[in-house]
């Protein structure tokens, strides 16, 4: 495959190998995670870097950078990382979202990165206080109808696909309801056990809480029912055509060398297909979504054709 037809598949240019590149890595590399330390994308990406490491012969240091709908890391890739491959960041849904619903587009995310890996999604769920008056997703709905703007959820930000997958659901349903984001899924999580928050629409963060008996989940967004809460229905059992997961990997800053693109590469896909990484996402109930690194810039230039269509289709803005 040459380089037209990559760019044809909306992959950011890769350039041939160089032989400055042979020795790489020869110092540590950096991979921001745009969400704060303790959730699960956070736990698996940190698993991942501490196994890539290994193989690589240089520590993978996680730098959490929080804010902004998780976004923040692919912002520093693209005004300030150096196609080194010295620097990555979490390559994710609100991401290749954002530049349909901002008036300036930030980047073009098809051509602005150069995108190595695809690796896994989430478990996404609707959760709420375990004592509290609704049992389940009938319950759940009957609430929002009879009580207008008084369902309040929360997720871990603004345009996450968790936030329009609800937007999505109360609109389907009639519902008038208010989004509370936080700035990750397990304070959104901690808000809705504290009573702060009727309900949280987020990643599994909520798992130790429905399991320590603070939360109740009443849906799961998975095709099949999450192993760990096999009593809960999917959108799909309760009549909603619709399965989230989100799938996200890693990415650089454009024009990264091919070799070290393969490198990298490699080393994150032996990471992601250990025992021990598979824990770490069984622990999330994370699903596998991986893709080479061609297969996952075709994927990014299809959902970013999907994203476009979704942000015309339902008016999306954010500024």
């Amino acid at each position: 495959m040459d380089r037209r037809t990559l760019l044809a598949l909306g992959a950011a240019t890769l350039a041939s190998p160089a032989l400055g590149q042979a020795g790489f890595p020869d110092r540590p590399i950096r991979l921001i995670v745009p969400w704060p330390p303790g959730g699960s994308a956070d736990a698996q990406l940190r698993s991942a870097a501490e196994l890539a490491g290994r193989a690589l012969g240089q520590n993978v240091l996680v730098e959490n950078r929080t804010g902004a709908s998780g976004t923040l890391g692919a912002q520093y890739l693209h005004t300030q990382g150096r196609p080194d491959g010295y620097t990555l960041a979490q390559m994710h849904m609100s991401v290749v979202r954002r530049q349909f619903i901002v008036r300036s587009p930030p980047w073009d995310v098809v051509r602005d990165f150069t995108h190595i890996i695809g690796m896994t999604g989430w478990l996404f769920g609707v959760c709420v206080k375990a004592d509290g008056p609704i049992k389940n997703w009938a319950d759940y709905i009957a609430y929002g109808k009879a009580n207008k703007g008084r369902l309040t959820y929360t997720t871990s930000g603004i345009a996450t696909s968790n936030h329009l997958a609800m937007e999505d659901l109360m609109a389907r349903e009639g519902i008038e309801a208010v989004h509370v984001p936080y700035r990750g899924s397990n304070e959104a999580a901690v808000a809705v056990a504290s009573g702060e928050v009727l309900s949280v629409a987020d990643s599994s963060a909520w798992a130790p809480l429905v399991e320590g008996g603070q939360l109740r989940c009443i849906s799961v967004w998975t095709a099949e029912r999450a192993p760990r809460f096999p009593t809960v229905p999917t959108l799909k059992e309760l009549g909603y055509d619709m399965v989230v997961t989100s799938p996200y990997g890693v990415s650089g800053p454009r024009g990264m060398d091919a070799g070290v693109v393969k490198v990298l590469h490699d080393a994150l896909k032996a990471a992601l297909f250990s025992p021990a990484n598979t824990a770490v996402r069984a622990q999330f109930d994370m699903p596998l979504e991986y893709y080479d690194s061609a297969a996952y810039q075709d994927f990014i230039a299809r959902r970013a054709v999907y994203e476009a269509e979704m942000a015309r289709k339902l008016n999306l803005r954010i500024d």
